[in-house]
This record gives structure tokens, sequence and C-alpha cells, in this order.
């Protein structure tokens, strides 16, 4: 362990345990914190945060459960296999303030209709959650992230049943769609998403489950009442910060784009290959490697990791694993007539991928559209290629 996290590890408790038994004062206010998007992929979800409040202590400190260390052994590995750790953090509130202002992201306040006990509550719970042994939790975003624990959180130390409304205008959408709502489809991060995550997340989200979007904990808070006493959840809202940096992408750099050009030069290749009577074996390579490498990674990510979102992934309809066992067999001259019974199943596959797109069953990204295209005219160019061999 580095020296830096012994440092942490002893400044949250000493911290801990000086505030650990404070009584928090009738003056005192919790808020719940949220934050609009950023720049990059892992802000582009907005961020959730708890502001505890006591001007009789001046007190005042911001607790989240959005951080992550990048130096932690395995990370990336962990990571990878779903298995990654969050923890919650905390920080005096004005540099947290000023740290999204530099940033141009919008900050909403809303501060909770809470009773003096039931704000010592969440005051202690937050307390015991960021000692060394109880930080860590076992991320899960969609069921456990950043704002769904701030929604637990307040459930939990509530002494009144709290009531989630469906707010005004509200529509319940597929978490791919409230994920495409946040990250824009036709961009590389739009695109990696809707390529690792399967048909699990073309359901439509429960009503309650839409909280995972930072966004969401807000709207449904603002709306939110105790049962018995019909009172809000919210006393009160301010926005704390206006300004939020819109996020733009250029349609140039684009995976619509830039495969649009890449399924061009595959058209147009085949087209040449049609009219000289010839086949390019560098293309065919590159075409099968490609989608057996990217079956591969999606295969792995469905059977072997603890990822529930990318179960069931559908992409393996073009990406097939098992072109990659058929290089050698572009390199022949000759084929055998099976060959050309595995390209037609492939073809199978591209339809049945366009059925699943149309029916429902999974949402694709709409880069994939121009390549899908391009796939089956080269295999429809092969199944001929081979066939005119095999009759010579």
């Amino acid at each position: 362990m580095k020296k830096s996290h012994y440092f942490l590890i002893f400044f949250a408790t000493l911290f801990s345990m000086a505030y650990g038994q404070i009584q928090l004062s009738t003056y005192s206010e919790v808020s719940i914190l949220t934050i609009g998007p950023g720049t990059s992929l892992n802000d582009a979800f907005g961020h959730s945060a708890i502001r505890i409040k006591d001007p009789m202590y001046r007190l005042d400190i911001v607790y989240d459960y959005g951080r992550y260390d990048f130096e932690s052994d395995g990370f990336y590995l962990n990571f990878a296999k779903g298995k990654l750790n969050y923890e919650i953090g905390f920080t005096n509130y004005k540099p947290f303030l000023s740290y999204y202002l530099s940033e141009e992201r919008e900050v909403k306040s809303q501060t909770l209709n809470l009773s003096l006990g039931e704000k010592q509550a969440f005051f202690q719970k937050l307390q015991q959650n960021i000692l060394p042994q109880n930080k860590s939790y076992a991320y899960d975003f969609f069921y456990n992230n950043c704002a769904t624990k701030i929604k637990d959180i307040v459930a939990s130390v509530s002494e009144k049943h709290l009531e989630f409304e469906q707010p005004q205008d509200f529509k319940q959408h597929t978490f791919r769609a409230l994920i495409r709502s946040q990250v824009e489809q036709n961009s590389w991060g739009g695109f990696g998403i809707d390529l690792a995550l399967g048909s699990v997340i073309d359901q439509i989200a429960p009503v309650n489950n839409h909280m995972f979007l930072p966004r969401y904990i807000h709207t449904f808070f603002e709306v939110a009442k105790f049962k018995n006493t019909n009172e809000p959840l919210v006393k009160k809202q301010e926005i704390l910060n206006s300004k939020q940096l819109s996020v733009k992408h250029s349609f140039w750099s684009s995976p619509l784009f830039i495969f649009s050009i890449l399924s061009f030069l595959i058209v147009l290749s085949t087209y040449k290959n049609y009219k000289s009577n010839s086949r390019s074996k560098w293309l065919d390579v590159m075409i099968f490697s490609i989608t057996g490498l990217i079956g591969v990674v999606i295969l792995l990510l469905w059977f072997a990791t603890d990822h529930t979102a990318t179960a069931y992934n559908y992409n393996l309809l073009w990406a097939f694993a098992f072109n990659l066992l058929f290089i050698p067999t572009l390199l022949k001259k000759r084929v055998k007539k099976r060959f050309i019974g595995y390209l037609k199943f492939l073809l199978i596959l591209l339809f049945l991928m366009a059925l699943h797109w149309f029916t429902g069953v999974q949402s694709f990204n709409i880069g994939i559209l121009p390549l899908w295209i391009a796939l089956i005219v080269r295999y429809v160019y092969l199944c001929k290629w081979y066939n005119k061999k095999l009759s010579h």
C-alpha cells in the first residue's frame, strides 16, 4: 500500500472521530446536490452528492459515493471483470462547488425536509461509511452507484414511509434509451456502450430504477412525499450554478461517418472484384479478423465477467467470433463447399440481426448500419465467387 493511501486512511479515521460525536443542531441542513454532465465519458451521466451543513459547528461537508482509485492493484482487470469497487469520499463544500464552477457544470441543491433525528441518523450513517473498513462498495452502473446510494440512504434514515411519485409528463424508457439521453448515440462513447452492453438493457426500466441517473434523483425527489403526512421530501430548492457546458460531437469524426467511409470502400472493392472476376484476400482476412476479435470480446464480457448488462448481446450476429477459425480457409485458392454454407450462415445471422433490431429485442448503434450493408454485399459476392470456382 502506498504512503498516500495510509495518509488517506489516517485522515478519514481522524475525521470520523472528530465529527462522529457531534449532535447536529436545529440549524443543520441535509441537501442533495445534483451535478450536470461533464465532457468525458465517465462524467457524461452527471453526479450526485450529499451536503451536511451546520453553522453551529461551522460544518459544511459534501459526501459522495463516486470515488475510485485508478492506482489500486488490479483496477483495470477488476473493471473488465465487473468486480470494481467504488468508495465514498468527502470534502469541504466550498472547494467542491468551486471545482464544478470551473468545469461549467450545473449544480442544483435540494434541502430535505427531515426531522432533527433523521438528520442525525443521516450524518452518523455517512460518518460510519467513510471509515476505511466501510468506505468501499461493489459498484453496479444501474443498481448501485453514486445516485442509487443516495436514494437508498434517504429511505433508510426516514422515520416515515417515503413514497416516490411519478413526476409530471414522466415516460418510462428502456435502460439503453436512458443511457442515450446522456451519451449521444453517434459518438464513440455511445458506440462503445452499445457494442458492449447486451439486450438486457433494452427492457423497460421500472419507474424507480430510472434513478440510477442523477438527474432522475433530482426529478423524483422534487415530487416525493411522506405517505403518512403527505409532506414533501424537499423543502427548498436552489440552483447553485446555472452554467452547463454543452458537449458537442463532430459528425465528421463520428462512428456513422467513419463506418460509412469504410463500408463504401468495402463495397467499392467488392465491385472492382466483380468487374475483374477476382477476390481481394487481404480484405476478407481483415473483415474476418476484426469481426472475429470483436466477437471474442463480446463473448468474454458475456460469459467471463460479473457484468450483468453485457449478457445476451446480439452484436454477435455481425461480429461472429468463429470467423477467426476460417481465416486460414480464406488464404487458400480452393475451398470446400461447406465454407460456402458457412458464408450463407453468416448472411442468415445478419438478417436475424435486422429482425432483432426491427422487433426491439436489441437496439444496435446507428454506426453499425453501413457496416451491416457492406458485410451483406461482401458475403453475397464471396458465395458467388466460390460457387464459380467450384463449378470449374
